[in-house]
């Protein structure tokens, strides 16, 4: 591995027990860092993210459960896990640190950084490479003195709101920041306020509003000292907002590294971010902290299986249904008949028969029982789940729980027992001697309709996002795996170009059809997305109409597809036409729908009607239909040769009695 140079130890502070809140009733009895996310640690994540960028010395900094991870550090030490081996990793406590500032003074009142150093939570997972960004942030410093931080970015690939999300002005000179606003979760932005003086100030600035904040970053040592000289720096945002504001008093500058597309960067400070980065890890965005890799093991831990399933080689499943994304830990077992998707289970975790597990994620030695239905929910080690139960929209469910039979919940967060914090809160309800509920089923980001738009950000912590079904960005497979290990393979490939500019087209086609948007400002949003993917024009009209036709009231659609497809092109129509103008991309148009007749069986029923229907709309002409259809393999496109034969014939006819009347004329 490449280290720094040896000259000087690198350093980095991990800051572990964040929004304890959010992760409550899991953060009652253990430090949020070692919350099992997909059967590891995020302590374990964050470790080996620093160790793969040759950091030499870590400071683990914790307030909350000081021996709980003084414990697992030495375990981790004691079973040589990969971090340990290259890395000296020390637990810091601060009993009486109550915020990010105190954790900051307390460490400068230790004096034990001695430099430049990395920052970051105990509850970010990355992939990111912190080398260029140290050393970028040493030239800064060389040559202005006053450069406290750089600030470490990434780019969303959605519009998802989940707390992490900010718009920044940067100079593009040299990268130093501006301005800084963190989005609400709401997501209702009409308009930025950004100070007249970053403009006037700075011939070029650049302005991100769709920028994910994992909390990183590369601090200089002048960094703790600012914490300790202004006691109203309470969280990085005010430390970042203090300096913009008082940038001449503190002589102190903050700069910004947005990383590169192929790395990742998220943090997990609710159930939301939880659900998003689990199924990033398995889905293996993340790569090499994937499950197959083992991450901090030196064994392989799982099978990797198609459609992103891992199962570990003592596990026990037979006659279940493992549809994709889905992780099984050691001594797992399912029951027959049972149905798992984008689900996680720990080790020695028991599911009954015929359950059904969707965005479900069990950690070790837990139990559900037959016939159980759990969606985007999360149930703590050790819980039992009692026989046709069902757990739905973000229910959390704490460790040692016992539900009884036939328990319904909807957003709930059940506790084993009640503390003296749940019992001021006046909002408990007994559901047996080990269960009680002891948060409202509210606890989402969604806000009233009738709110107004100017109203002020909720604060962190009273609203927390919750599992959710979450916005499509990738193509659904049909894929039900089986137990066969002889389909283990070491990698998959990861998602190209093309297919986050067709996720981005969905995602923006989506939101344009539910909010009835101007198509023009559609096609503005698909062509940036072009551009930034470098896609070429034939791409852009096959993926345009794909999009069209991945559409929820078309794909989703349960009654006539063509009355949904209508529907849709009287509001779509026009994005379709700016694109779908020459013949040769009406012959574009016509092969996407080839990938839409083998993934949607609706649309598979109609397609001469619905080929039919472009053709009266004037989206294709008969020579492209003809031309496209003249290209079908036989063999391969039998089915759907078959059932555009009519058509075809019926273009034919057309065709040719258009020719014999010419011919009249012309003899006349």
């Amino acid at each position: 591995m490449d280290h720094f140079d040896k000259k000087d130890v690198i350093q980095a502070i991990l800051i572990a027990d964040n929004n304890v809140e959010n992760f409550k009733p899991l953060s009652d009895t253990d430090s949020t860092a070692l919350i099992p996310l997909v059967n590891v640690s995020m302590l374990d994540y964050a470790l080996e993210a620093l160790n793969r960028s040759g950091i030499e010395e870590v400071f683990v900094f914790a307030s909350q459960h000081l021996q709980s991870l003084r414990d697992f550090i030495k375990k981790g030490i004691a079973s040589l896990k990969s971090w340990s081996v290259n890395m000296k990793v020390t637990v810091i406590g601060g009993e009486g640190c109550r915020c990010f500032g105190d954790a900051m003074r307390e460490l400068d009142s230790k004096a034990l950084i001695r430099g430049n150093f990395v920052i970051l939570g105990a509850d970010t997972v990355t992939n990111a490479d912190f080398r260029p960004i140290f050393e970028q942030h040493k030239k800064i410093a060389k040559y202005d003195k006053g450069a406290a931080a750089t600030l470490i970015f990434k780019e969303a690939e959605n519009h998802l709101r989940t707390g992490n999300e900010i718009m920044i002005a940067v100079d593009i000179q040299n990268n130093r920041l501006h301005h800084h606003q963190r989005l609400r979760l709401n997501g209702k932005e009409t308009n930025f306020e950004i100070p007249l003086e970053v403009f006037m100030n700075n011939s070029q600035v650049a302005l991100y509003h769709n920028l994910i904040d994992p909390q990183m970053a590369i601090g200089s040592p002048s960094m703790l000292s600012l914490f300790s000289d202004n006691f109203d720096f309470e969280t990085r945002d005010d430390f970042v907002k203090g300096i913009l504001i008082n940038e001449e008093i503190l002589d102190s500058r903050i700069y910004v590294s947005l990383l590169p597309r192929e790395q990742y960067a998220r943090k997990v400070n609710n159930w939301l971010t939880y659900q998003i980065v689990s199924n990033d890890i398995i889905s293996r965005w993340t790569y090499p902290l994937v499950p197959d890799m083992g991450v901090v093991g030196l064994k392989q831990q799982y099978i990797f299986l198609k459609n992103n399933i891992y199962r570990s080689p003592e596990s026990n499943m037979s006659k279940v249904t493992l549809r994709e994304n889905v992780v099984a830990g050691a001594g797992s077992s399912v029951g027959s008949g049972s149905y798992l998707s984008c689900s996680v289970l720990g080790n020695n975790v028991k599911i009954g028969h015929k359950c059904r597990l969707l965005n479900a994620f069990i950690l070790d030695d837990a139990v559900v029982e037959d016939n159980c239905v759990l969606e985007f929910c999360i149930v703590g080690a050790n819980a039992k789940v009692g026989c046709k139960t069902e757990l739905r929209d973000g229910c959390v469910v704490g460790q040692d729980c016992v539900l009884p039979a036939s328990t319904n919940l909807s957003g709930a967060v059940v506790t084993s027992a009640v503390t003296e914090d749940d019992e001021e809160t006046g909002d408990i309800k007994k559901l047996g001697d080990k269960a009680f509920i002891i948060t409202a089923s509210d606890r989402n980001l969604a806000t009233s309709e009738d709110e107004d738009d100017d109203e002020e950000d909720l604060p962190e912590g009273k609203v927390v996002p919750k599992m959710m079904k979450l916005p499509l960005t990738y193509e659904e497979s049909d894929y039900c795996s089986s137990s066969d290990e002889d389909e283990s393979r070491p990698c998959s490939p990861m998602p190209d170009d093309t297919n986050i500019f067709l996720s981005e087209v969905i995602d923006s086609l989506s939101r344009g059809f539910q909010e009835k948007s101007n198509p023009d400002f559609l096609i503005l949003e698909i062509n940036s997305s072009r551009y930034a993917y470098n896609m070429s024009l034939k791409e852009v009209n096959f993926n345009v109409v794909k999009a069209i036709f991945s559409l929820p009231p078309i794909k989703e659609c349960s009654g006539n597809v063509l009355v949904d497809i209508n529907a849709v092109f009287k509001q779509l129509g026009p994005v379709m036409s700016n694109y779908i103008k020459s013949e040769d991309s009406m012959v574009d148009c016509l092969k996407a729908l080839e990938d839409i007749y083998e993934e949607n069986p609706k649309v598979r029923e109609k397609i001469s009607q619905i080929v039919h229907f472009l053709y009266d709309k004037d989206f294709v002409s008969e020579e492209a239909i003809l031309a496209w259809h003249e290209e079908l393999d036989l063999e391969q496109h039998e089915s759907l040769r078959k059932s555009l034969q009519k058509l075809i014939e019926w273009l034919q006819q057309s065709s040719e009695e258009e020719d014999d009347d010419d011919d009249e004329e012309e003899s006349d």
